[in-house]
This record gives structure tokens, C-alpha cells and sequence, in this order.
């Protein structure tokens, strides 16, 4: 089936076809290193990575830039909140933000070029935006977009060219506006920035946050490229405003398909760090989270609706993980060479594979995932299952993780500890129930628990 992605531009879905043949350039737009990522930050990293890996298993050849925010108005009151340099604050955050996507097993990019490397690139793009009359020096030498001048604003978010307006200007660099407004380009320097500035054409000063973007993604990725993604309050003004500043400074297009995420909830709510109602992955890690579980639960639903993180679901996300887990050790109790390995691709392979082209389905391709593990269940327990059903059940599950990520790694249980497993499974088909308890009380004694479910007993380390 051929890629169909919905275009925030268009406000449909579309027919991907990559500007250059079998290439993807993609750009995304990364953390703003002032503090610790949160799952609603990760829910849109995690649909980036469920769309790169889709194609990368297409076949496709990926570049892949996510930036840094390293410089904006929230990185440069926490560092004078906390005493210490700018440097200092965002190093320590970019820190932990490649932690905890290494550990999710996020897909890396190609480079994360951070905004204070490239200030020159970005002075060079004002300074064409000034001489192309996009742009303008305020009294405190500021420089501002003036969208007045350009005609097309809007197109991202749909706002009618008579609500535009440009006599006011907005200094912030995220603001919730319901009508345009000329936007920094340029911040002159004030006292509250500290020894945050750097030398341009207009005086001392700092790029303000939206035309980061616009110059670190067309650095790398060139003045027209494939994808642009990030979560759905990016699209105002973040987005729209670098369309119009790349635009305008290049006279061409910038960018082919923009892909938005939606917000996620907190136990129905939504999510804000002001009410206190979000998670770090440090916090979830200390509850006895996986990555699996995580990746599981934020990939459950479809990226464009709102999703529900709940604590109270970890149980349903441990349990389907664990059927995917049971029917792999199931598959593997059959003696297959690995010769054959390029066995055949099942129907449900497929139809799991055309639901994630449909604009990433994660729904629909899990419950393709699940029917087929009922269904296999069913056919091993009727003996019906021969060699090539196998190896197509493997193949299928090997892209079920490539794919989704959701599949622990195999756990090397130790072979004393594997002969008390059987021990007490012999235990067990004996009725001697008293035996097998005390051999459940010395596995937790050497730090393993045992977990009867509906597939057999499974083994892991507490």
C-alpha cells in the first residue's frame, strides 16, 4: 500500500511522495532544554519515531535533524532562577533528554543541532528578511516580521487575510493569540538577560525562538524538504511563523507535509506543569515502568487524538505485552532452522503493515496484532501448526517490534534458576502443591517472581 499521511497544510490525507526519490529529509522540532522532558513531550517524540521507523522499514533513506532549544525566554529565567549559566542549564537537560530517549529506544537523529551554534545563520536570515521588507528595526532595535507584507500568513492555521494585523508587535516567544501579530525575529538586549547575548547588525541582543527553526532545519535539510512534525500547540504560532519567515526570506516553498501530534491527558485532565499534573519518565521509572509499557500506552492511540494516560491502565499494557511475549516463546518451543528464516508474510503481517501506512493506525495495527495472537493460540492448541506457520509467526513478530518497539529483549534466566522453574512446574502437574510453594518462595528469595497466566508460567527478575 502506498504511504498516506494527513497534512496539517491541507487538512487531509495524502499520497507521500518524497522530493527526492527513496530520500526523506524530516525534520522535527526537539525539547527546549529548561527542564526535564515530560510524557506529553514524549508522546510526540514516540510518534516521530513510530513514523521514521515506518520509513526506514519502507526502504526508505531517512535524514533525520531534531533541534535543541538551547536559548529562549524559558531557558534564560530558569538559569537565573537557579544561579547558574545558561551553559550550565541546558547541557544538564540536553543530558537527560538523550537519557530518556535511549532508554524509550528512540531512533537517534542524524544531528541535533543546537540554536546557540548557529546565531550566524540566523542573523544572516533576518538580515534577508529586512532587505526583502519582511521585516523590521523597532525603536529598542528589535527586529520584527512584519506579516502586513506577507499575504499568505495563515495558511497553516487558516486565518482569513482580513484578520490580519500588524499594529501590534509580540516580544514573547510563545503567546496565545486568536489573531497574527508581528513577531520577533531579534531581541535587543535588556538587563534580565544577563551575559545572554550576542553581536549582530542591530546591536547586542538574541534570535527569538521561532526563527531558530527556520534557519537550523533549511541548514541541513536545504530550502524545501519532505516533513516537518511536532505536537499540535506548535502549529500557533511556531509553525506558522516559520513557514512565513522561511518564505519570505527564500521566495520559494519550505516545507512539503506538516505532521502534528495531539495533546495527551492526565487522568482525563489536561496535562500543565503549573497544576502539577504531569510525569516524567524519571517518575514512571521509579514506579516500576518499562520502556515497552511506556511505548505501549502512548502509542495505543492514534496520534491525532487525544490520548488519556492513566496509571490505572499499566496493568492492561503489562498483560498485552505480555501475550506478545507468550506467543513468541510459544513459537520458539519449534525447532526452526535459521536458514529459513525468509519464511512467508502472513495476512495478518499485511494488513498490520497497511494499517500504520494509513497515517500511522496504531489501533487498528494492534488489534490486527491481537486477533492474530488469539487466533495462533487456538491453531498450536489444535496441533494445526506446522514449520512455515511458525517462521511467518516469528518473521510477523520481528516486525511488530521494529516497527513499534514494544517488545522487551529476552530475559537470560539463569540455569539454576531455570531447573527450579521446571522443578516446580514437574511440583505442580504432580498436585504437590505444598513443594511448588516453597520452591515460588525460594525463586523471590533469589530475586526472581513467577507469574501464572492463561499461556503458561512466565519467569522474570523483580
Amino acid at each position: 500500500m502506498t504511504l498516506m499521511f494527513y497534512n496539517t497544510l491541507s487538512r487531509k490525507k495524502e499520497k507521500f511522495i518524497p522530493i527526492e526519490k527513496n530520500h526523506v529529509r524530516l525534520y522535527t522540532c526537539g525539547p527546549t532544554v529548561y527542564d526535564s522532558a515530560h510524557i506529553g513531550n514524549f508522546r510526540t517524540f514516540l510518534f516521530e519515531d513510530l513514523l521514521k521507523r515506518l520509513l526506514l522499514f519502507k526502504n526508505y533513506s531517512v535524514t533525520h535533524i531534531m533541534n535543541i532549544t538551547d536559548i529562549d525566554d524559558k531557558t534564560i529565567r530558569r538559569s537565573n532562577e537557579d544561579g547558574i549559566t545558561l551553559k550550565e542549564l541546558t547541557h544538564k537537560y540536553t543530558d537527560l533528554f538523550f537519557s530518556d530517549s535511549t532508554w524509550l529506544k528512540i531512533l537517534p537523529a542524524d544531528k541535533y543541532p543546537k540554536a546557540t551554534d548557529h546565531i550566524n545563520e540566523m542573523i544572516q536570515m533576518i538580515q534577508k528578511l529586512l532587505d526583502r521588507g519582511f521585516a523590521y528595526v523597532a525603536n529598542d532595535k528589535s527586529v520584527f516580521f512584519k506579516i502586513s507584507n506577507y499575504p499568505d500568513y495563515g495558511k497553516l492555521i487558516y486565518i482569513k487575510s482580513n484578520l490580519l494585523q500588524s499594529s501590534n508587535r509580540i516580544a514573547d516567544d510563545e503567546y496565545e493569540k486568536d489573531s497574527p501579530q508581528d513577531f520577533a525575529l531579534w531581541k535587543a538586549y535588556k538587563p534580565a538577560d544577563g551575559d545572554v547575548w550576542w553581536d549582530s547588525p542591530w546591536g547586542k541582543g538574541r534570535p527569538g525562538w521561532h526563527i531558530e527553526c527556520s534557519a537550523m532545519s533549511m541548514k541541513y535539510l536545504g530550502q524545501y524538504f519532505d516533513i516537518h512534525c511536532g505536537g499540535v500547540d506548535n502549529i500557533f504560532p511556531h509553525h506558522e511563523n516559520e513557514i512565513a519567515q522561511s518564505c519570505a526570506a527564500t521566495s520559494a516553498n519550505f516545507v512539503k507535509m506538516w505532521m502534528h501530534s495531539e495533546h495527551l491527558q492526565i487522568e482525563g485532565d489536561k496535562m500543565s506543569k503549573s497544576e502539577g499534573n504531569f510525569y516524567r519518565i524519571e517518575d514512571l521509572k521509579k514506579q516500576g515502568y518499562t520502556p515497552e509499557v511506556i511505548r505501549f500506552l502512548l502509542l495505543n492511540g492514534h496520534y491525532r487524538t487525544k490520548l488519556n494516560f492513566s496509571l490505572s491502565k499499566r496493568t492492561e499494557a503489562e498483560q498485552a505485552i505480555q501475550r506478545i511475549i507468550n506467543i513468541k516463546s510459544k513459537l520458539k518451543t519449534f525447532k526452526i532452522k535459521e536458514e529459513n528464516k525468509s519464511g512467508p508474510i502472513s495476512e495478518h503481517q499485511k494488513n498490520f503493515i497497511s494499517a500504520l501506512e494509513d497515517d500511522l493506525d496504531t489501533p487498528k495495527a494492534l488489534a490486527i496484532l491481537y486477533i492474530w495472537i488469539k487466533d495462533t493460540f487456538k491453531e498450536i492448541d489444535k496441533n494445526n501448526f506446522n514449520k512455515i506457520n511458525v517462521q511467518a509467526g516469528l518473521n510477523f513478530l520481528e516486525v511488530v517490534e521494529n516497527l513499534l518497539g514494544i517488545i522487551p529483549p529476552k530475559i537470560n534466566i539463569p540455569e539454576k534458576i531455570q531447573k527450579l522453574v521446571d522443578k516446580r512446574l514437574y511440583a505442580k502437574k504432580k498436585k504437590n502443591w505444598e513443594v511448588a510453594d516453597l520452591i515460588r518462595q525460594e525463586l523471590i528469595d533469589l530475586g526472581w517472581k513467577l507469574e501464572d497466566t492463561v499461556d503458561g508460567t512466565v519467569c522474570k527478575p523483580i
